[in-house]
């Protein structure tokens, strides 16, 4: 116990000591923080109003008579002699410790401060620094943590004389303000550039009250303080000048060689290597096909006027031609099959010959309904919801590869000119918003004013539709569709005017010719259900089913039917994946009431395909399928048919 007391009272004396002197410190350096004269503010003033200048200017001769006019006018100066002396001696001041008082504001800013006065640094430094800042420790820019206090940033040395000046500023003129929820998002390191932009957000803070003329001026230790920060922080302050100046020249060069205000270009490019192998007739007659590498171009200019409205105009080139399998029948022939068509095959141009492939323009009516008008190449699904979610890509590269997987048949009948509207009402989500849909499209002839054309008296295709949506769920569309077809077209040709569909047999395309009476035009009337349940957002099941009446003015009726389901695993084994399973009947003709020859086959053709997209980039994926063909053109003695597709699409 004796040696306890003994030792205090040796250090009590030193305890003693410590606390007069920093005590008389401490009081002299408040009363002469508070008792100012004039012209110290006006000292103030000058030197705060020129800090980014101080920066990389150690001389005090740059200070221009017209500022200090404005310095005196606010603070009483009485010579510019007086400023550039106070600026001059100002230099050698020593920094001030920090300050014990409570915090105002304590969360540090990261954002870029203005600093365009900065000085220019070294190009090649200063590019350095710029890749050096932008990749430090970017899995952590999401953090969240708070910081209360300055002193909390242990990333910081706190020793270090520029972590006091700087707490020192913010604690006595609350000169960082942080993000709107008054937090710094830490948890990384804290760099010089950010400091440097802390040390900027003083420098406004200080300028603002000077120029409010607010009693509480910065003391002369503070403008020293913040003098030497400058020196110390020039090269940083230089950078983020630099990285501003760089953003603004990058904005107005893209401002200046952007295509147009109101258009723009997107684009999908398909490469395709595929073959059939089987298919043999009764005769003995083969598939004759060969591997092929083919090829589909799209660019469309999408044009807004108003924000809400949208222009398409695509131009398309191809050379993806359809299969030639056989056409036998029992005892018809020359009936083409569309079995097996690829959505690729659409816009085929013949040797990448360049059309225009649609032309089209969509605006709102009223709350969220469109409507839509076709001038060339609209078809159904333009307008119409098809219910059969990652399968349908509108005949794009990124869905399912066959034409007859992507969506019902029944919105293949007719296409071309015309107008559609769709009224929707409910809440919205991935499958749409429940809608009413009513649309005209007329065929190939739409534009010929000669007879048995025109918009309504030639070549049509009416459709009305009426589609439920449960949130994300479940949804559920009702579609009918009329049409008329010129003798000899196809019932399934996108309103092309062609002898051979883009899906189902040739014979439910042609039931006049097979019926016997070729030269008679035909009247369809298509009933459809479609369906589709999200059971997850990685897996959805799909399905459709319709019939058509096919009418062959003046001599009888045709029954064609075609069903079709898949399941779609989006997202399997990858972000922007999709494993798809589809299989159905194709369209068939099971029935004819008419005179005549009706000796054919209704064998079921069905339909089997399997593919998996791979997402390699968010422009590019790849796509291995197979398409398994049975009772090809609706006869089981056909040989079925396997065909086996790559195929790479290019989105931009």
């Amino acid at each position: 116990m004796s040696n306890i007391l003994w030792k205090s009272l040796l250090i009590s004396p030193v305890f003693l000591g410590t606390t007069l002197v920093f005590g008389n410190s401490a009081i002299a350096a408040e009363n002469q923080a508070t008792n100012l004269t004039g012209s110290h503010k006006t000292e103030i003033a000058a030197m705060a109003l020129n800090s980014t200048q101080l920066a990389t200017d150690k001389a005090a001769s740059d200070f221009s008579t017209n500022s200090t006019t404005e310095l005196e006018k606010l603070a009483g100066a009485k010579s510019v002699g007086t400023v550039q002396d106070s600026i001059t001696s100002g230099k050698q001041a020593e920094v001030s410790a920090p300050i014990a008082s409570p915090l105002r504001v304590t969360n540090v800013a990261q954002a870029v401060p203005n600093t365009r006065n900065a000085p220019a640094a070294n190009p090649d430094r200063t590019l350095n620094q710029i890749l050096q800042y932008g990749s430090e420790n970017s899995a952590n820019r999401n953090s969240q943590a708070q910081v209360t206090s300055v002193s909390q940033l242990t990333d910081v040395d706190p020793t270090h004389w520029a972590f006091q000046a700087l707490q020192s500023l913010v604690e006595r003129y609350g000169c960082i303000e942080g993000y709107p929820d008054r937090t710094y998002r830490g948890n990384r390191a804290l760099t010089r550039y950010e400091f440097a932009a802390g040390l900027n957000a003083c420098l406004d803070r200080i300028n603002e009250l000077i120029a409010a003329a607010v009693a509480d001026l910065p003391s002369k230790e503070d403008l020293a303080t913040i003098r030497r920060l400058q020196e110390e922080f020039a090269a940083e302050l230089a950078t983020l000048r630099g990285r501003v100046d760089a953003l603004e020249a990058r904005t107005a060069r893209l401002e200046a060689q952007q295509f147009s205000t109101t258009t723009k270009l997107k684009g999908e490019v398909i490469f395709a290597v595929t073959d059939a192998f089987g298919g043999a007739s009764p005769g003995g007659n083969d598939d004759d096909t060969n591997t092929v590498f083919q090829d589909r171009v799209r660019l469309e200019f999408q044009t807004s006027f108003s924000g809400r409205d949208l222009l398409h105009t695509r131009l398309a080139a191809g050379n993806a031609g359809q299969f030639n399998f056989p056409s036998t029948n029992n005892n018809f022939t020359g009936l083409t099959t569309g079995e097996g068509s690829q959505q690729f095959n659409l816009g085929n141009t013949g040797n990448n010959d360049i059309i225009l492939d649609w032309l089209a323009y969509r605006f709102p009516l009223f709350g969220k309904s469109q409507a839509y008008v076709a001038a060339a190449g609209g078809i159904h699904s333009d307008y119409a919801p098809t219910v059969n979610p990652y399968f349908e890509d509108y005949d794009g590269g990124n869905g399912a590869l066959s034409v007859f997987a992507q969506e019902s048949p029944i919105y293949r009948i007719g296409g071309g000119a015309g107008a559609g509207v769709n009224l929707a009402f409910g809440e919205g989500g991935i499958l749409g918003r429940s809608s009413l849909t009513l649309g005209y499209l007329a065929g190939p002839g739409a534009n010929d004013p000669r007879d048995k054309n025109g918009l309504f008296n030639g070549e049509y295709a009416a459709l009305a539709q009426l589609n439920f949506n449960v949130s994300n769920t479940f949804g559920l569309a009702l579609t009918y569709v009329h049409g008329y077809h010129n003798a000899g077209n196809a019932i399934f040709d996108l309103g092309g005017g062609g002898t051979r569909g883009f899906v189902g047999t040739g014979l439910a395309n042609t039931p006049a010719t097979v019926a016997g009476f070729p030269g008679r035009p035909i009247v369809t009337n298509s009933y459809g259900a479609s369906a589709a349940l999200r059971i997850t957002k990685n897996f959805s099941i799909s399905g459709y089913a319709a019939f058509t009446d096919a009418i062959i003015i003046g001599r009888g009726n045709a029954d064609i039917w075609t069903w079709g389901g898949g399941l779609a695993f989006p997202d399997f084994g990858g972000k922007g994946n999709l494993l798809g399973l589809f299989a159905g009947v194709e369209p068939y003709l099971t029935e004819i009431d008419a005179p005549g020859n009706s000796n054919f086959e209704d064998d079921p053709p069905y339909h089997i395909e399997g593919f998996y997209k791979i997402q390699v980039t968010n422009n590019i994926s790849f796509t291995p399928g197979v398409i398994w063909l049975m009772s090809p053109n609706q006869d089981n003695d056909n040989d079925d048919i396997f065909i086996g597709t790559l195929r790479t699409t290019f989105s931009f």
